[in-house]
């Protein structure tokens, strides 16, 4: 993990985030290092390339943003871990597809730790348990490198996602660690998934 630099910006408004992650992706060349971002976001609904406006139901006082990633809408707030994995993907050898497996598998393991049987869908990118949505993923490839990432709901309140359709998915529920019974401390949860995340993306 040595070429690999790890940040953690805490409690952030989502677009300075977001424009931060484009101007590094922008910027980088064959010698910048990859880096992971772990952040929580303001609340605030991100609607990717394909979402269809029938999606978004009612977001009340929650500000709207149209974004580049894919993807349909979500919620991002307090309570919710973004992992933002900015790497260089042909560097590192990997196809989007082992950048999506690696970042489910290292929350199907984490859950695991806390005795929670969660898995990946083929149809449907994220992970989840029982058929209800622990963690999504939208993804961003330029000039073979990755941003934005993954969102795990840890402690989330999870009642701005009834203002939407999920995903693009009607009635999909969501859930979260604090809601099955797990861990609902951010710094907790992004430490003992960093392991697993580096193991998967092959960077240990």
């Amino acid at each position: 993990m040595s070429n690999l630099v790890i940040r953690e910006f805490g409690l952030q408004p989502y677009e300075p985030v977001w424009h931060a992650m484009q101007e590094f992706t922008n910027m980088r060349d064959e010698s910048t290092p990859d880096e992971i971002w772990f952040t929580e976001h303001e609340k605030v609904f991100t609607l990717g390339l394909n979402t269809a406006p029938e999606h978004l139901l009612e977001t009340g006082d929650i500000p709207v943003v149209q974004i580049d990633r894919g993807g349909q809408v979500t919620y991002h707030g307090p309570g919710q871990l973004m992992i933002y994995p900015l790497l260089d993907l042909r560097r590192a050898g990997l196809g989007v597809r082992d950048l999506v497996t690696a970042l489910e598998q290292s929350v199907v393991d984490l859950a695991a730790e806390y005795d929670i049987d969660a898995e990946s869908r083929k149809d449907a990118p994220g992970v989840y348990v029982d058929g209800v949505k622990l963690a999504s993923i939208g993804l961003r490839i330029r000039r073979g490198s990755s941003f934005h990432g993954m969102a795990l709901n840890v402690a989330t309140d999870l009642e701005p996602f009834s203002r939407i359709n999920p995903c693009g998915f009607r009635g999909l529920q969501v859930t979260s660690f604090a809601r099955l019974g797990a861990e609902s401390n951010l710094n907790a949860v992004r430490d003992r998934l960093l392991p697993h995340l580096v193991s998967h993306l092959k960077m240990d």
